[in-house]
């Protein structure tokens, strides 16, 4: 049986389950849900390879997709990598075997001084990713790591780990990035993060997009290679989520942001399908069916990410929202809205808000996660909490008049699952409320209201957009909309709808955002230039031009 046969049986097998059992015992534990964890296709299962590759047969550099870093602890940090000597074939040009890969942590960039080092096994069950936490690192400092497999060696990456727990640090530097289509332009932005004094990154969705790539890259209109036509459909099997984080994993921009800081990441729709909730597809597909293809997007999406063990999927579910400490100055709550959410309101888009989208009983985040949330906060002893996640919280209001409109698919379709939340960060005594927000794929700057209907009403915390990183082509410095939303929204200090990403330092007395753009993506070589800063202060809440 060929590597690309294992795996379209096992989903085969899976699509067959679903149809013969129906949405009911599929959505349980005792059903389908078993086939679906890829029992018969995971390492120490009967059907996973045992032989393995002696790596000196390797021909070709398998390091072709770069290195990572991630989730950093004050000991410990995610440290990433996959063999693919060929990575736009299924396979990525190695055989069914497992293969032994070295790593090594060092504290200097010649690896003179090596702090850590061991040996994993790259299994071809996982498509020969790695996934190593090495621990016993030291709080608070700058490591290099890299990788070794028969006679190659990896790029070398840089990553840093969290402060002790309680440590009394003086700034933290944080990037924060989203969206970023492939086939809509250069990753420019990405190149310009790497070249940021940052401690680390936080990627807030759309990783990737399902959407099809033709053979010129979209409008990257590509002169100089021509992509295989395997990238020119929408992903839907798992070998199409492994094949498309390919391609984008051989962009070097992206390579070169990975590289220089540990990332720290949460999914939105795209890794999936545009604007999914929980198990219901965007499309008229069966729920059961629309599983299937999650719980391949959530595997594929643990195989191409610096993330830990604990977030490993089983079938079609993974615990993404997680908690990271940086000492006494800041706690982030990541979280994840779209695996548990209700459906959107009156079939999405921007609608006029309404009994259906204002149901109490509405959830963006699910129960379980927002308890998770809220007794966090009850337990933080940082400064700043911090939530990196991935739709608009505050509101948008689409015009000033009475007859406005909302958009279903970000917290303003979740009015009650909001305020929940703020008011469980007010029973928690959260004075400094810093939210970090992608998807829109602009920049905005707002002031979280504890009423947003009443402009006066007092402000609780606030929100730090991020444009995307290429999704939306060049954009625009002021969209079309531009005058109807500040109008509209008083509570919006700052919209611009150019590429970029934004820097956040965090300190003793304020929070401070640089909002940062590039003029266009669709060529590459792009400058890039901060075109506004907002300050929060400790203590008072509220943005202010820096």
């Amino acid at each position: 049986m060929t590597y690309a046969s294992h795996e379209e049986q096992a989903e085969r097998d899976m699509r067959a389950a679903a149809a013969h059992l129906g949405r009911r015992r599929f959505l349980t534990v005792t059903g389908a849900a078993a086939a679906l964890a890829f029992a018969t296709n995971l390492p120490g299962s009967a059907e996973a390879a045992s032989a393995t590759l002696d790596a000196r047969r390797i021909a070709d550099h398998p390091f072709t997709l770069g290195v990572a870093s991630g989730d950093p602890r004050p000991d410990s940090v995610v440290l990433w990598t996959r063999l693919a000597p060929r990575p736009y074939e299924t396979g990525g040009g190695l055989p069914r075997k497992q293969v032994q890969v070295r790593w090594e942590v060092a504290y200097d960039e010649e690896f003179r001084r090596i702090a850590r080092r061991g040996t994993t096994i790259a299994y071809p069950e996982f498509n020969h990713t790695v996934h190593v936490e090495p621990t016993g690192l030291r709080a608070d400092r700058v490591y290099y790591f890299r990788f070794r497999t028969g006679t190659w060696i990896s790029e070398v990456g840089r990553t840093r780990t969290a402060p002790a727990a309680g440590a009394r640090i003086s700034d933290l530097r944080l990037g924060v990035v989203s969206c970023q289509a492939y086939h809509d332009g250069y990753f420019t932005a990405h190149r310009h993060l790497a070249n940021e004094d940052l401690d680390v990154v936080f990627h807030l969705g759309d990783y990737l997009y399902e959407y099809a790539v033709n053979a010129v890259g979209g409008a990257r209109n590509y002169t100089d290679r021509t992509l295989p036509a395997v990238f020119n459909r929408e992903t839907t099997t798992l070998e199409d989520y492994r094949l498309r984080y390919a391609l984008y994993k051989t962009d070097p921009d992206l390579r070169a942001a990975h590289a220089a800081h540990p990332f720290v990441v949460t999914w939105d729709d795209h890794e999936t399908e545009n604007n999914y909730a929980g198990d219901i597809p965007e499309n008229d597909v069966p729920p059961e069916e629309f599983l299937i293809r999650r719980a391949a997007a959530y595997r594929a999406y643990w195989e191409n990410q610096p993330l830990r063990a604990p977030q490993r999927p089983n079938g079609p579910d993974m615990r993404l929202y997680r908690r990271l400490q940086y000492g006494r100055l800041a706690q982030f709550d990541i979280l994840d809205t779209r695996q548990y959410r209700s459906n959107q309101a009156y079939g999405d888009g921007w609608k006029v808000p309404g009994p259906e989208s204002q149901d109490p009983s509405r959830t963006l985040t699910g129960a379980a996660q927002e308890r998770w949330l809220i007794d966090g906060w009850r337990q933080s002893k940082a400064l700043w909490n911090v939530v990196p996640q991935q739709v608009t919280f505050a509101e948008r209001r689409s015009t000033s008049s009475a007859d406005y409109k909302l958009s279903m698919d970000s917290w303003d379709g979740y009015p009650a699952s909001r305020q929940r939340v703020l008011a469980g960060a007010e029973s928690a005594g959260v004075d400094n409320l810093v939210v970090l927000t992608g998807d829109v794929h602009v920049h905005y700057a707002l002031d979280v209201k504890r009423d947003f209907a009443k402009p006066d009403s007092r402000t609780v915390g606030v929100e730090f957009v991020t444009t995307s990183i290429a999704s939306g082509k060049d954009g625009a410095e002021k969209p079309a909309d531009w005058d109807r939303y500040m109008k509209a929204n008083a509570h919006l200090k700052f919209y611009n709808g150019q590429r970029g990403y934004v820097a956040v330092t965090l300190d003793g007395k304020q929070a401070r955002a640089d909002y940062k753009t590039v003029p266009y993506v669709t060529k590459p070589g792009a400058p890039i230039a901060t075109v506004a800063s907002f300050v929060t202060e400790a203590g008072n809440p509220g943005l202010n031009p820096a």
